[in-house]
């Protein structure tokens, strides 16, 4: 399994050899360090602790010392697929683990766009706008039901929207520029500039 921590860049768009228009996402991914290999002899499960972004020295506390990095991410790996042992501890991972036409999953965290009402939130139609209606042209109507006379659980309403984790599957990579360690990624990813993504492979 190949994975790679990286931070979201902007969105663009390349020409393929027909003259085609593509959408990509430039993504900044790793180098990555690996900070910690888990068994399933000593932890239970077998995974692949990266870290991703070093931080400065007066930055580091005592308990993050061996791991001063911004981001750590744990990656499970199968019995069969895990790295040699005979790896030092320290191994980087850099944008040469994936090829171009790899295709790849993408996590990362969705844009919070606050408290946003029904009509927004779940794609409510709202109330009519004629004569009569006054001020509702964007509320829900009724919630609650004459039995068990009061709202159920799970009723869409207001309320917080964004900032979930979201992954988008079947991203085929267009191209990739090793020099700067960015991937190119056909279509858009979760997130705003800088946020934080998982691509696996």
């Amino acid at each position: 399994m190949k994975f790679i921590l990286g931070k979201k860049l902007e969105m663009s768009q390349i020409f393929d050899t027909k003259g085609n228009v593509i959408p990509i996402t430039l993504v900044e991914a790793g180098p990555c360090y690996v900070t910690e290999k888990k068994t399933k002899e000593k932890h239970g499960y077998q995974a692949v602790q990266i870290g991703y972004q070093k931080l400065k020295d007066r930055k580091i506390k005592k308990p993050m010392k061996g791991k001063p990095f911004y981001f750590l991410r744990e990656f499970r790996v199968e019995e069969n697929k895990q790295e040699n042992k005979e790896e030092h501890k320290d191994s980087i991972i850099n944008v040469s683990i994936f090829q171009e036409g790899d295709i790849v999953k993408v996590s990362g965290i969705s844009k919070g766009k606050g408290f946003q009402g029904g009509v927004k939130r779940w794609g409510f139609k709202g109330r009519g706008a004629s004569h009569g209606v006054k001020h509702e042209a964007r509320t829900l109507g009724s919630v609650g039901s004459s039995f068990p006379e009061r709202v159920i659980k799970g009723k869409k309403m207001p309320g917080r929207m964004g900032s979930n984790r979201v992954t988008v599957q079947n991203l085929k990579i267009v191209k990739i520029d090793k020099e700067r360690n960015i991937i190119a990624v056909k279509g858009a990813v979760p997130g705003k500039p800088g946020t934080l993504l998982e691509i696996r492979g």
